[in-house]
């Protein structure tokens, strides 16, 4: 297993399952994250972490849809023609994404260490109008 911190910084290319949506990120991985809030379980989806000057759209913002529940902070987007989930802005650390891994092109997430975060416990309980 690599040692957290000891991989190189290196850009990623990375993509929707069409190729609509096009995106590049800059990052070491020093962790990946998977949560286990409502949607996160959901779409069992393998997170990295980027700040958002680590991150560009290069492609396909009018393909983006955006979903967002509960407290209405994080901002989940999805493509809308193959419906694949690339990244999120981060309700805790707005100024991040969440990436997902398996849009990446030629990335290998072994030896990469993996922390379960708890999305769940940060629920606010929204009352009916």
């Amino acid at each position: 297993m690599q040692t957290p911190g000891t991989r190189p910084m290196q850009k990623y290319q990375a993509s929707c399952h069409c190729g609509a949506i096009r995106f590049e990120i800059e990052t070491d991985f020093p962790e990946l994250t998977m949560c286990d809030c409502s949607i996160c379980r959901r779409k069992n989806a393998l997170m990295v972490k980027v700040h958002e000057s680590q991150f560009k759209l290069l492609a396909g913002a009018e393909s983006l849809s955006e979903y967002q529940f509960n407290s209405h902070t994080a901002h989940h987007y999805f493509c809308k023609t193959c419906g694949i989930y690339p990244f999120h802005r981060k309700r805790v650390t707005p100024d991040n994404f969440g990436i997902n891994v398996y849009c990446l092109e030629n990335f290998d997430p072994a030896g990469i260490p993996v922390r379960q975060t708890k999305g769940s416990t940060m629920t606010t309980v929204l009352k009916a109008e």
